[in-house]
C-alpha cells in the first residue's frame, strides 16, 4: 500500500496535532467525503453538518487512525459515513416525532402487554462486565451493525460477535433464571 507524499504529510500532522492536518484534509478530501456524505443523506444542509462534523471526529480521533489498518482515505470515507448515517437518522427520528404528534397512540396502547421486567435492561447490561458492556450498548443502544461496532471500537468483527454471544448468554441469566 503505497502513500502519497500529501498523505505522509497529512498523517505526521495528524500525529503531531499540528492543525496544519484539517487543512489539507479539506482541501484534498472535502468535495469527495461531500459526496458520499451527499449520496447517503439527499440533503444538502444535512451533508454540509455531517461534514463538519466528519472533520471534528477526525481531528478528535486523530491517535487512532493506524496506516497499517487502512489508506488514510479509507479512514476518512468510514468516518464520513458512519457520520452521515448518524445525522439522517436523527434526522429522520425527529423529522417522524414532529409529524406524529397529531397522530400519536401513545395513549391507545395497554401497558398490560408490556413486560415490566425488561424494562430495566440497561441497569442489568451495566452490571456486566465491561468488555460485554461496550459491545452491548454499541450494537442496542446505539444501533451500530456487528461490522461498524467492530469499526468504530477498533475490536476485531470475531470478537464482537464472541463477546455479544456471551453479554446475551448473561443477560439471559437474569431474565430466566
Amino acid at each position: 500500500m503505497s502513500i502519497t507524499p500529501i498523505e505522509q504529510q497529512i498523517i505526521k500532522y495528524l500525529k503531531t496535532g499540528d492543525q496544519r492536518a484539517i487543512n489539507l484534509l479539506y482541501e484534498n478530501y472535502s468535495n469527495s467525503l461531500y459526496g458520499v456524505i451527499l449520496k447517503i443523506t439527499i440533503n444538502e444542509e444535512i451533508a454540509q453538518d455531517a461534514l463538519q462534523e466528519t472533520f471534528v471526529k477526525v481531528w478528535k480521533n486523530a491517535s487512532k487512525y493506524d496506516a497499517k489498518k487502512a489508506k488514510l482515505f479509507t479512514w476518512l470515507f468510514r468516518i464520513a459515513r458512519n457520520t452521515a448515517i448518524d445525522k439522517l437518522r436523527s434526522f429522520n427520528n425527529r423529522y417522524q416525532k414532529e409529524v406524529q404528534i397529531d397522530t400519536s397512540n401513545v395513549y391507545i396502547l395497554p401497558t398490560s402487554n408490556l413486560n415490566q421486567d425488561v424494562l430495566d435492561i440497561r441497569e442489568h447490561v451495566e452490571k456486566l462486565e465491561e468488555k460485554y458492556q461496550i459491545v452491548l450498548n454499541a450494537l442496542f443502544f446505539e444501533g451500530m451493525t456487528q461490522q461498524e461496532a467492530s469499526d468504530e471500537l477498533n475490536i476485531p468483527l470475531g470478537t464482537i460477535k464472541s463477546r455479544l454471544k456471551i453479554g446475551l448468554r448473561e443477560l439471559k441469566k437474569v431474565y430466566n433464571p
